[in-house]
């Protein structure tokens, strides 16, 4: 039998602080898990588990949090405070830095040791999620983006050099590509129910195999957040198993495992370890083109 997996003290303490915190307001404020997790775009279930202490605060969700509750994200992560002020006297960015990163800096520095209210609570978050996806962004296909840009009411994303295998697994191979990097609409998206963490955590991948058939078909391109690197409810994630890289339907089966499930029936389900797996993005849409 596996041993459960703990979170260390200090994470733990964290999660139990917030817990408390939640519970002891939320009758007051008219807060349920649900309203919080609506607001982070993420599931109940995933709330759960950040209170359970099976998924460590981050900072995304943090500062969602403190916006709900209405206290500083001292209350219950000093720790995670701390980092987000830490990043206006440590980071150094270069002369031509622009975008989320610069964002953040100027805002912490603007609100570093006030009280921080709603809007400003949320613009600290919804930057350093983009933020997170740009030091994620390494691995992006090398493309000239001068003659493709975004208009305002536009998403441009970006493919990555990188295949999802839906089947045995793989590991990441040259091929060629259909399509390469994707200017969509907002309101595309919005209309197709797609939620994201941030514009800037969209990427695409290309899905290779026949695991997935019916719901992502061989060589797919599939549009990924890549800021989502944790369970947070049943869905189709990027993720590693044992150094092999996969595209599948996971489901929690208890505190200590996940069911990979493969959509097509003729593949067996497996069960992992959560120790075990790393998930690096969660599968938001599939853009394929179908023959008529």
């Amino acid at each position: 039998m596996t041993k459960k997996r703990i979170l260390p003290p200090d994470r733990m303490a964290e999660c139990e602080s917030a817990h408390a915190l939640f519970l002891s307001k939320k009758n007051e404020l008219k807060l349920s898990q649900k309203k919080i997790a609506d607001a982070a775009g993420m599931t109940p279930a995933a709330v759960n588990l950040y209170f359970k202490g099976i998924n460590p605060l981050n900072a995304q969700f943090a500062s969602v949090l403190s916006r709900m509750l209405n206290e500083p994200i001292e209350a219950f992560s000093p720790r995670l405070a701390d980092e987000i002020r830490s990043m206006a006297s440590n980071a150094k960015p270069s002369a031509g830095g622009t975008g989320a990163a610069l964002k953040v800096l100027e805002m912490i520095r603007k609100h570093a040791g006030k009280g921080l209210d709603e809007a400003a609570q949320k613009k600290i978050a919804d930057a350093v999620a983009e933020g997170l996806a740009d030091e994620r962004a390494n691995n992006v296909v090398p493309a000239d983006f001068s003659g493709l840009r975004a208009k305002p009411d536009e998403i441009l994303i970006p493919q990555y050099d990188v295949r999802g295998a839906m089947g045995h697994g793989q590991l990441p191979a040259d091929y060629n590509e259909a399509i390469r990097n994707l200017v969509v609409r907002e309101d595309v998206l919005r209309e197709k129910g797609v939620t994201y963490t941030s514009a800037a955590a969209l990427a695409m991948i290309t899905g290779w195999g026949q695991s997935m058939e019916g719901t992502i078909n061989d060589k797919d391109p599939v549009i990924v957040d890549r800021c989502v690197n944790e369970f947070v409810g049943d869905g189709v994630y990027v993720l590693t198993w044992h150094g092999l890289l996969y595209i599948k339907r996971l489901q929690m089966v208890d505190d200590e495992h996940l069911r990979m499930i493969s959509d097509n029936k003729h593949y067996e389900n497996q069960t992992a370890r959560i120790d075990d797996v790393s998930i690096h993005a969660k599968v938001l849409l599939v853009w394929n083109a179908q023959k008529l």
